[in-house]
This record gives C-alpha cells, sequence and structure tokens, in this order.
C-alpha cells in the first residue's frame, strides 16, 4: 500500500505507524539547569546520536520545553541512559509538573553534579553524556511553516560510566539493559541481545 502522509486510510490504521516504523529509538532522557537555577529532567522520544567525531548528540522539543528553554539559555545539557531497572522513574519524569518542582524529587531519583556542566545527571543510571549545545534550530516544514519543535544539539564534552558494565574493553550494552521506545503510546522494548557483522572490505 502506499498514503501520503495527510491522506492515512483511518479505518485501516487509526493509528498513525510513523513512530511504530522509525524505531526502537533509543531515549533522550535530558537534564537541564536554567539559569534561575532550576532543574529540569525529562524523557524525549526524538533523540539520537548524530555525529562521532566530535561526538553529537541531538533531542526534539515538540514546544518549547524546560529541557529545550534551559538547554538554550545555559548552553549545556546531560543524557542519562535510561534502563529497565529505572524504568518507572523514567516514566515518572515524563509528568507535567508546575515549573520548579524537582522530576529528580517527584520520581525518587538521586542526582550527581555534572563536572563539565552544571546541570545534574541521574545517578543510578550506568552511564551519562555531559554536553555543550553547538545548535539550536527551530524545524520548520516542506513549506517552511514552523512546527514547533524545537532541535536541541550538543557537543560530548565529558563521560560518566559505571565501571561494572565494562567487559574486555567495551561497554556491556546488554548487561545495562537500556530501554527504548517503540512506536505506539506505551511501547518500549529491551535489548535482548547483540550480533556481529563485518562491513565488507
Amino acid at each position: 500500500m502506499f498514503y501520503e502522509t495527510d491522506r492515512r486510510d483511518r479505518a485501516l490504521l487509526p493509528h498513525d505507524p510513523f513512530k511504530a516504523m522509525v524505531a526502537p529509538r533509543p531515549i533522550g532522557w535530558i537534564s537541564t539547569r536554567g539559569l534561575s537555577g532550576a532543574v529540569n529532567l525529562a524523557p524525549y522520544s526524538f533523540f539520537n546520536a548524530i555525529g562521532g567525531a566530535p561526538p553529537l548528540i541531538a533531542f526534539s522539543s515538540e514546544g518549547a520545553k524546560d529541557s529545550a528553554t534551559f538547554a538554550e539559555e545555559s548552553g549545556e545539557f546531560v543524557w542519562n541512559l535510561a534502563t529497565f531497572p529505572l524504568r518507572d522513574a523514567m516514566n515518572a519524569t515524563s509528568a507535567s509538573l508546575p515549573r520548579g518542582k524537582s522530576e529528580f524529587e517527584h520520581a525518587g531519583l538521586a542526582s550527581a553534579p555534572g563536572v563539565k556542566v552544571k546541570a545534574p545527571r541521574v545517578a543510578a543510571s550506568p552511564c551519562s553524556l555531559e554536553c555543550m549545545v553547538t545548535e539550536i534550530v527551530r524545524l520548520k516544514d516542506i513549506s517552511g511553516q514552523p512546527m514547533g519543535a524545537i532541535l536541541t544539539i550538543g557537543q560530548v564534552v565529558g563521560v560518566h560510566l559505571d565501571e561494572a558494565f565494562i567487559r574486555d574493553g567495551r561497554f556491556d550494552l546488554v548487561a545495562a539493559q537500556p530501554i527504548l521506545r517503540c512506536g505506539y503510546a506505551a511501547d518500549y522494548a529491551t535489548i535482548g541481545a547483540l550480533f556481529q557483522m563485518a562491513r565488507p572490505g
């Protein structure tokens, strides 16, 4: 079948399958500190690594939410790996709280200070990436109209890594049990196994 995105057969596909097709996605569990000192922690479905040398990551906020706002005004943010043991706490940080109320406190999470940035990190996460903002992009559609989405790109300037997950010189992703965002409202996945495939010469 083929359909134009604004002409989906809603009898056949009552739920938009876009997020189910572009999946699974790593979760952008982003912690920030605003210039006022207010701290925010929130998970983002639209997140990924976008460069390797230097390492760059990006998250997209559908609207001027605290994470995007605080990252823009402070010029920094921290990404924290969301894992299966932390799933309920991660989910709790997605709640709409009044500005100034701590998602760390609401979710029962301890924070730890950054080294290169003022934003805190999730102490229980097995890895966190401290980032300095390199670019803020107000996204537009094909007609040039603003979508309301804000893409925040950051360069990784510091890495926190729990040494308990280092095996033979590599970060053991399966042991860390990351959770991944899937298609529909409540869908998540975990990594069960890895397989290797050599790139052709």
